[in-house]
């Protein structure tokens, strides 16, 4: 029995599908049996480097969704809309849905999976969260019979690939190194999505989901990006004995904490050796331990093979059940997590200040930490320059109010220029 595929985009991701899909021998042996029925495109002129008959490609993406002859459609066309609707009226149409679209199912993931359940049909995911890492179906299947506890990644190859060349040339600027991540296609035109942290939110939403069995309010998750982030605290953090990494941690402890931001992580930590665009998640869990996954998180060969491999996936669950949906494939999902505020959350800090070179700032730091409950683990100072001291400290474990309360009394200090930088340590 041959399986017909309809595949939207074929951009980047989609000529790598493409590829594999029209190139099946020494693969699984499923892929035999696929063939690709429909492209959807937004242009029908565009040269894609495959051979494929000119006549499947149609620029009416609706006719690819609603094609009785399709059983699964490939949804690679990226952004919210017209992607969300058209996976929906595919669903509508009783088709099989794979998707790399994290941003679509991050935000209406309960109405896409709540429609798939409603229907029998399946909506995979491998290719949305870390390229071609098997993070998805790592937590769905291979780590089914363990308790999770913490969910931990470099997910953004962009900001990974920034803060990685600020470590290794201190000397080169956040805005030189990010010109250079465009200029090589590592970062888009628009950097917002990356360096901001969103892209990041939206993929530990869809682990922390996973992970801990309910779906996930976008709007709760704590983003912080690294745009703040100088080859000063970078060259500090060195010294301390880290490096500075973007982590999304989706953490249950004494409650569901979720969130994204820079991180000083211990140099001897496995994801503090991850540089470049490589992507790495560790998984806690009860009783494996950790388990570490790393890998190439984009690009053509990476994304491509999650693709195919939730294709497969798919077609080897129908074969044998075309009626009865593989609950480990579907999503069971039907609650919402309530997740701690970032206010009531717990932390190591690393702050960098700069006060004016007065006798006796220390001292006067020193009263007003202890006065919140702020202990403190280290305090240098350092460099004078321009008649400025900087200070780092790195504070124990400490809650996220008492510290804000001691840094909103700390900056009326009269001998207090600015605090630059507040980071948090990886627990």
């Amino acid at each position: 029995m041959s399986y017909k595929v309809g595949i939207l985009g074929m951009g980047t991701v989609g000529t790598g599908v493409a590829k594999i899909l029209l190139d099946p021998v020494g693969r699984h042996a499923i892929l035999q049996s696929v063939e690709i029925k429909r492209v959807g495109v937004r242009s029908l002129n565009k040269d894609r480097g495959i051979i494929l008959d000119p006549s499947i490609f149609t620029d009416d993406l609706e006719a690819v969704v609603t094609d009785p002859n399709i059983d699964v459609v490939i949804e690679l066309i990226g952004g919210i809309e017209p992607a969300r609707s058209l996976i929906l009226q595919a669903i509508a149409q009783g088709k099989h849905i794979v998707t790399a679209n994290k941003a679509v199912l991050a935000r209406y993931g309960d109405e896409i999976f709540t429609a798939a359940t409603a229907k029998g049909v399946y909506v995979m995911l491998e290719a949305a969260v870390g390229g071609g890492i098997p993070i998805i179906q790592t937590l769905k299947q291979a780590l089914g019979a363990n308790k999770i506890t913490a969910v931990t990644g470099i997910i953004n190859g962009t900001t990974n690939y920034i803060l990685s060349r600020m470590s290794a040339n201190p000397h080169e600027s956040f805005a030189e190194i990010l010109a250079d991540a465009q200029a090589l296609g590592y970062a888009e035109a628009d950097p917002t999505a990356d360096v901001d942290g969103y892209d990041a939110t939206d993929k530990i939403a869809i682990l922390a989901s996973l992970a801990f069995g309910d779906r996930i309010k976008l709007e709760q998750i704590y983003r912080e990006g690294i745009r703040h982030v100088t080859s000063t605290d970078v060259a500090r953090a060195a010294e301390l004995g880290y490096v500075i990494k973007l982590l999304a941690i989706a953490r249950n402890h004494e409650g569901l904490e979720i969130r994204v931001h820079p991180t000083l992580v211990p140099k001897d930590h496995p994801l503090a050796s991850i540089n470049g665009v490589t992507n790495a998640i560790t998984v806690a869990g009860d009783p494996i331990g950790e388990v570490v996954l790393s890998g190439a998180g984009a690009g053509m060969g990476a994304t491509a093979s999650a693709v195919v491999a939730d294709l497969i996936n798919i077609v080897a669950a129908i074969q044998v059940q075309p009626q009865r949906p593989n609950q480990l494939m579907g999503c069971s999902h039907h609650h919402y997590a309530t997740v701690k505020p970032i206010t009531v959350s717990t932390s190591q800090y690393y702050l960098r200040l700069l006060a004016y070179d007065h006798a006796g700032v220390i001292g006067d730091l020193g009263n007003c930490f202890g006065k919140y409950e702020v202990n403190l683990e280290t305090i240098l100072q350092k460099h004078h320059h321009q008649g400025l001291a900087e200070i780092i400290v790195v504070t124990k474990v400490v809650s996220e109010l008492n510290l804000q309360t001691a840094l909103t009394e700390i900056r009326s200090l009269a001998a207090l220029h600015s605090i630059p930088t507040v980071l948090r340590l990886l627990a």
